[in-house]
């Protein structure tokens, strides 16, 4: 998979790139707001979690951090913060978002996410917002729990990979070479997640978007905003698991 990786590193620097020279750079602030609306409830609930359990006084690490779409939430919380990623550029964009902020709040590092380079339990929280197909997935989750310290907590936001529909979506993507075979081979599913039970002393897991399927076709008839309560209720109403769009994982170790 070192050529997938390859590939994907230099995918996000051309696009990094190419933000850096046409200068439209995305103000931080907006976080899930730049999510389409009748997506964002995961990620939403992703920031909520993100104020609820990390402290000022917190030594946090956002892996895949990209140019930084979910990183001011982060920030936000008055948390040492480091964001990593494999594409430079990407981190350079990151960077250029974030010049208002001292860099004791905000350091940025080149990392392959399959071989983070700190020490084991550095960090207070982990987090990770739709990057964990991007690495083999037991690498990952191994370097994710050793640089946890007791106590600590994972937190992540991604894209479920047990829908039938889901599934053939991103392997059409594939083939439209816009997304590299490792990713479709490590995309979370329910048996992933099942496997990290062992890893913490407690998992908690939220599941979003029962309908997102039909989510496109029904904005255009109903509109978005009521496409996203619709969305919403039906989720807590049957309680989606298997058939989900998106997760949030809360992990305590």
């Amino acid at each position: 998979m070192i050529e997938d990786k390859t590939l994907e590193k230099e995918r996000f620097d051309a696009r990094a790139l190419s933000i850096i020279e046409n200068d439209i750079l995305v103000s931080p602030e907006l976080g899930s707001a730049q999510v389409p609306l009748v997506f964002r409830a995961p990620y939403k609930f992703y920031e909520e979690k993100i104020k609820e359990l990390i402290h000022p006084s917190y030594n946090v690490l956002e892996i895949g951090s990209g140019t930084g779409l979910h990183t001011f939430s982060l920030i936000k919380t008055g948390a040492q913060v480091t964001a990593t990623d494999i594409s430079f550029n990407s981190l350079k964009v990151l960077k250029k978002n974030y010049l208002k902020f001292n860099k004791a709040e905000l350091k940025t590092v080149v990392a392959d996410m399959e071989q983070l380079p700190f020490e084991n339990e550095s960090f207070d929280v982990i987090t990770s917002a739709g990057s964990l197909s991007y690495g083999a997935a037991n690498k990952v989750d191994n370097e994710i729990r050793r640089v946890i310290k007791p106590g600590g907590f994972f937190i992540c936001v991604d894209s479920l990979n047990n829908n039938l529909i889901y599934r053939l979506n991103r392997f059409i993507h594939y083939l439209k070479k816009e997304r590299s075979k490792m990713t479709l081979y490590n995309m979370p599913t329910i048996q992933r997640i099942d496997s990290l039970r062992s890893r913490y002393k407690d998992i908690d897991v939220n599941y979003f978007g029962s309908i997102s399927f039909i989510a496109p076709l029904l904005s255009k008839l109903v509109g978005s905003n009521s496409t996203a309560i619709l969305s919403n209720y039906i989720d807590k109403l049957i309680k989606v698991k298997k058939t989900a769009f998106k997760f949030v994982l809360i992990a305590k170790v």
